[in-house]
């Protein structure tokens, strides 16, 4: 009997100590819950928290009048926007609405919620504008009081279009310091990563902020090291595209001391793949998928 007890002991241990390593991989919601609700809104981020996820992950651009606000682009994206008279927006002239030529109060005009969205046909709709940062804020940490949730992160990206400044953004020095002005208003900065495919950003950032987290978005084959040689510094979490992630890299990662998310995981086949890689998290638009593990 006791030769049958030591092995299934074991067994539970192993299977225990799995689930506890599971359980520590970081789930970042994108833009909240973008395969489920409108994608960086107050919506979106409270269904996030619902699910479960450790971390919101959420794009950040600036208005006329200096306000951080959420948003994927700088410009009212024709896939998900309608004018403020309900009219849509076409590809064409999507630039046209650029958020940095526009006051907060008419930025807010717009919906970004009714719209059925063509790569994400699933949301839920509803009427929502596109909400300043300090707001969004308010409101998750609101619900996570109200609904005794654990405390989440918060990964903003900068969205920094290439010779941008001046036409839909700041420079990146002001820029940073938009976002820190909030960060710090409200005492987060223990909970904020700051991301960019925008080196400038970063490099602002760790000279200026060094004590808050950052993590290097790519997209391009180019390798960890050529990537962390151009950045100057080694960020927290070195963030690729999904299809670009092999054992090989997570290992590299690891070697130098820096943590690594893959975006965008969107399906249970992937999250199971890249958790057996041993990545620290993944983002997903759809963190319902924590329940299905």
């Amino acid at each position: 009997m006791k030769k049958t007890i030591l092995p299934l002991f074991l067994l539970v241990l192993l299977v225990s100590a799995a689930a506890a390593q599971r359980k520590k991989i970081d789930i970042q919601g994108k833009a909240g819950a973008r395969g489920l609700a409108p994608e960086n809104t107050i919506p979106g981020l409270l269904t996030a928290l619902d699910l479960g996820v450790t971390t919101l992950e959420m794009d950040a651009v600036i208005s006329k009048d200096k306000r951080v606000v959420l948003s994927q682009e700088p410009y009212f994206n024709h896939e998900i926007s309608l004018t403020p008279t309900g009219k849509p927006i076409s590809l064409k002239d999507q630039k046209k609405h650029n958020i940095f030529k526009m006051d907060y109060d008419e930025v807010k005009k717009y919906d970004v919620g009714s719209k059925v969205h063509p790569r994400f046909p699933g949301q839920r709709k509803v009427k929502v504008s596109k909400p300043l940062l300090e707001d969004a804020i308010d409101a998750v940490e609101a619900h996570i009081k109200a609904n005794r949730l654990p405390k989440v992160d918060y990964s903003i990206e900068t969205k920094m279009i290439p010779k941008g400044d001046g036409e839909f953004q700041p420079d990146s020095a002001e820029f940073v310091e938009l976002i820190m002005e909030v960060i710090n208003r409200k005492k987060l900065a223990k909970r904020v990563i700051i991301q960019s495919f925008d080196m400038r950003t970063l490099r602002y950032l760790h000279e200026k902020y060094p004590k808050i987290r950052t993590s290097l978005l790519v997209d391009e084959k180019d390798s960890f090291d050529d990537y962390l040689s151009r950045l100057g510094f080694k960020p927290t979490i070195y963030s690729p595209y999904s299809l670009l992630v092999g054992k090989s890299l997570v290992d590299r990662c690891h070697e130098a001391g820096v943590k690594i998310i893959p975006w965008t995981v969107n399906s249970l086949r992937e999250l199971k793949y890249y958790m057996d890689l041993g990545v620290d998290g993944v983002i997903t638009d759809y963190p319902n998928l924590i329940n299905q593990l």
